[in-house]
């Protein structure tokens, strides 16, 4: 029983494998003769309709594959392709049942004619036309052309808002030599097919509408239709705020630094000018990328601001340093200035006398300056600073009374060193005061230098602050 019903099933599938064989020879001899009865007499060189006042239908689709590349400096958009062509030949059809229900074939595209179908906006020396790969041809003479293409096509890039910046780029489709009443075009989907679009690393696509225009050119009064898809792009701007605007902010945010370093370092003109330069080369890194037109990227308008804010604060540094160094030649602190830097200003802004800790009083560090000095004194020795100052006063009181005994007596050798040596403890007096004078003259100018540099320094920081806070809100 087994073995009879093994050989049932080897026959069938013996019948088959010869049916399936019969109808492949049978199907490659049908395709040969049909290629040969199509093509004896066929021409591609002509449009293939049988009334030459008949409009011959073009349908294109445009499959959007991956963007290869956006060049902003150049304007130029490399986009890989798929391109659809459908039309009709009426001299490529065929009677299924005399080719054993033969429907349709795939013969080479250049055998057939091909609407000139071309980029209208493309930007290389190079054609653009779809690769020539083969057609399928149906028993009706519907023909199917689907070819990949590597388009480059120019798009006029808008970099204002870089680099948050949206972008809308044009492919228009028409065709070279066919006016309208000889080819029309339509498009088959009201967008271009983004099913098998690979995701940009750079750029996300928002969508792909696609729209038929006619337009009569000033060349020829004829219409000529076209189909523009237009592409609709948003820049991925996480690797631009890395390398570009982060670094910016940061270096910015030193800038207002410069007016806290002490004044007798003599870095701060130096750590403005670097911070300058270190922004021009931000500047020259972004304009290699921009294309050379009249709109200023947004990143590029906050490197200005920010280089504007930069130059500005080396400026008032310089300006501010030559308060700071004002010595005794120079005229005293006015009245106003008093008032309202030494007075109002420094208390708002914290500032104390120039040497002062922002911690405690000056009172308290004179105290604890005479503390350290004096306590490790021991007794025996502040007895004897007692002693010192004892026998002084004993002096002093001496001196007095020679000095009354002198009036006295009208000894006139005493006196007159007695009045020299007067006269030069007055001297001594004058100068020391006079030294002091002038000391006290500096320190003021000083501590307004130093109130002034605060003050700039958190006027600084709130412009460069608030000059981040508005590029990032433009993100959106």
């Amino acid at each position: 029983m087994n073995w009879s019903c093994s050989c049932i099933s080897f026959c069938w599938i013996y019948f088959a494998a010869s049916r399936l064989r019969v109808v492949e020879t049978a199907d490659g001899k049908y395709a040969q003769k049909l290629f040969h009865d199509l093509f004896e007499d066929y021409s591609n060189a002509l449009r293939p309709v049988e009334d030459t006042d008949k409009v011959l239908n073009v349908t294109l689709q445009i499959t959007l594959s991956q963007i290869k590349d956006m060049d902003e400096r150049n304007q130029v958009l490399t986009a890989y392709l798929w391109v659809r062509q459908i039309w009709h030949d009426a001299y490529l059809t065929w009677d299924r049942d005399q080719y054993d229900g033969l429907d349709s074939i795939r013969i080479p595209s250049d055998l057939v004619w091909r609407p000139d179908i071309v980029l209208y906006n493309k930007a290389d020396d190079e054609s653009s036309e779809p690769v020539n790969t083969n057609v399928v041809l149906r028993y009706d003479g519907l023909i199917t052309w689907d070819a990949p293409a590597i388009t480059k096509s120019s798009c006029v890039v808008d970099v204002t808002y870089f680099p948050f910046d949206s972008q809308q780029c044009n492919l228009t489709f028409g065709s070279w030599t066919y006016n309208g009443n000889q080819v029309d075009l339509f498009n088959a989907l009201d967008s271009g097919d983004l099913s098998d679009f690979i995701e940009d690393v750079e750029w996300e696509v928002r969508g792909m509408p696609a729209v038929k225009n006619v337009i009569s050119y000033g060349c020829c009064s004829e219409p000529y239709p076209d189909v523009t898809f237009t592409l609709l792009l948003k820049r991925r701007s996480a690797f631009y705020i890395v390398n570009l605007l982060v670094p910016c902010v940061l270096i910015s945010f030193l800038a207002p630094l410069s007016f806290y370093l002490p004044a007798a370092s003599g870095e701060k003109v130096s750590l403005g000018v670097t911070i300058l330069l270190a922004m021009t080369v931000f500047q020259l890194m972004v304009a290699e990328i921009m294309p050379a037109s009249e709109n200023v990227p947004l990143i590029g308008k906050y490197y200005i601001a920010t280089m504007a804010l930069i130059t500005a604060s080396t400026a008032l540094t310089i300006m501010v340093m030559n308060i700071h160094f004002c010595g005794a030649e120079a005229r005293p602190v006015p009245r106003w200035a008093r008032v309202v830097i030494l007075k109002y200003m420094s208390r708002l802004l914290f500032v104390y006398d120039v040497g002062d800790s922002c911690l405690r009083p000056r009172r308290h560090r004179e105290q604890d300056h005479l503390t350290e000095v004096y306590c490790p004194l021991p007794e025996s020795r502040l007895k004897t600073v007692r002693n010192k100052d004892l026998s002084r006063g004993e002096d002093v009181s001496g001196l007095s009374k020679s000095e009354r005994g002198c009036h006295s007596k009208a000894d006139g050798g005493d006196c007159a060193r007695y009045a020299a040596l007067a006269r030069n403890i007055a001297y001594i007096a004058k100068c020391l005061k006079d030294h002091r004078a002038a000391h006290s003259k500096g320190s003021e100018w000083k501590k307004v230098a130093k109130v002034i540099d605060r003050f700039f320094m958190w006027v600084f920081f709130i412009m460069v602050l608030v000059m981040t806070v508005l590029i990032i809100a433009r993100a959106d």
